[in-house]
């Protein structure tokens, strides 16, 4: 086989995406990563469908004319809005974090209720309901939209009474619902995890795609031969203002997010 030097693409609406570069830079270490974070058209949820499909296809030419072998949509907003359409239009392979996620559930669940938190446009768009009913349809799937969420965590506010009391009154349907496995189906959703699961209790399992994702892609790669990489591994590129990406993007991935590559779309 061939030596394929060519990188890895990720992109989100902002920050998230970053929890999914941080799993693939320990699940595939040999590989190369570019990732583009579209802050400055943040966020992706409460858009339409549309528009969040527009900006994916843009970010996706980015990303093909820097030469990348594959494309991992690391948002949930964009995977649910995009996924088909660019698998089936693309020659290089194209991963989401909604499937991977519904799985990593599915082993984790012990009575088969699951839970599911998102954007408001990741919940309308039923890919998670759909994605469930594929996999296992005996599944007992409640979802909850989450606006507010993305917002605190952008600004860097994780764990303050403000978002305690706005997750007490978001999550109250999938804590009715009795679920065991709860989906954090944005990937902004881990670095509120602790706030999370004080308010869903002991019992549950919270369940983040990006794990789950980074193992589809070694799955693809991992028999590809490999070379010496350079250093730095992965490169960062933002729509929004650098300083602020750099700052808040070491705690969704680490010391990592060092250098960081300013774009503008206009």
């Amino acid at each position: 086989m061939p030596l394929d030097e060519r990188p890895i693409g990720v992109f989100d609406s902002g920050l998230g995406g970053l929890t999914v570069v941080r799993a693939l830079l320990d699940l595939v270490p040999d590989e190369r990563l570019l990732y583009f974070g579209d802050t400055g058209r943040f966020p992706y949820g409460p858009k339409p469908a549309g528009e969040v499909l527009k900006y994916s296809l843009e970010i996706t030419d980015l990303l093909l004319a820097r030469n990348v072998k594959m494309i991992v949509i690391a948002c949930n907003s964009a995977s649910a809005a995009a996924l088909d359409h660019l698998k089936e239009h693309l020659a290089v392979p194209v991963t989401g974090v909604i499937e991977p996620g519904v799985r990593a559930a599915v082993r984790t669940t012990q009575t088969g209720r699951i839970g599911v938190i998102g954007t408001v446009g990741t919940i309308a768009s039923g890919a998670y309901q759909r994605a469930a009913a594929e996999i296992d349809p005996s599944l007992e799937l409640t979802c909850a939209a989450c606006p507010g969420f993305v917002e605190f965590v952008e600004e860097g506010d994780v764990d303050s009474d403000q978002v305690h009391v706005l997750a007490e009154r978001l999550l109250a349907p999938v804590v009715a619902a009795d679920v065991d496995a709860l989906v954090l189906g944005c990937t902004h959703y881990p670095l509120l995890a602790r706030t999370i699961a004080d308010v869903m209790g002991p019992e549950v399992v919270l369940v983040s795609s990006a794990e789950e994702t980074a193992f589809d892609v070694r799955a693809r790669v991992e028999a590809e031969p490999k070379a010496p990489l350079p250093c730095p591994r992965v490169q960062f590129v933002t729509s929004g203002d650098v300083e602020t990406f750099r700052r808040l993007g070491t705690r969704f991935c680490g010391p990592e997010v060092d250098v960081v590559e300013a774009w503008s779309w206009s």
